[in-house]
């Protein structure tokens, strides 16, 4: 099985668990509390030291031989993150040679971290119809 079947699996488990309790509630019927720890899943440590940073992030999501939201505005010190959703091969590379991914699979992800100010234009090696461009501004 997949990563991605897994995911949804505890996913659906979670919203199943959640549907319950708002079946319960109002009724006077107290909820397991094995039903309450599904519900409510744990929050990992390294999120929270994420946020504490003030990390920012964005996500350009490829699908339909496309780069989604093909011009975004961060700030810097922004990670973007590419994400394969279509079902053949990608890249992500710099017009300016700055960055460049290696060939994603479907599924698969590239990030990479802007520092400074400017545009950065983009497209796919394989499919150079495909661009996009993150601007970078203070």
């Amino acid at each position: 099985m997949t990563r991605a079947f897994y995911g949804s699996m505890i996913l659906g488990s979670a919203f199943v668990a959640a549907a319950n309790l708002s079946l319960l509630a109002g009724t006077g019927i107290a909820a397991p509390a094995a039903m309450i720890a599904r519900a409510v899943p744990a929050k990992p440590a390294m999120a929270k030291a994420a946020i504490a940073a003030g990390a920012a992030a964005a996500n350009v999501q490829i699908g339909n031989f496309t780069f989604k939201n093909q011009i975004i505005t961060v700030r810097p010190g922004t990670t973007v993150t590419w994400s394969n959703d279509d079902d053949i091969p990608h890249t992500v590379v710099a017009n300016n040679n700055m960055f460049r991914s290696k060939v994603l699979d479907s599924g698969d992800k590239f990030s990479f971290t802007f520092a400074k100010t400017g545009q950065f234009p983009y497209f796919c090696s394989l499919h150079p119809h495909m661009t996009g461009t993150i601007i970078v501004k203070a």
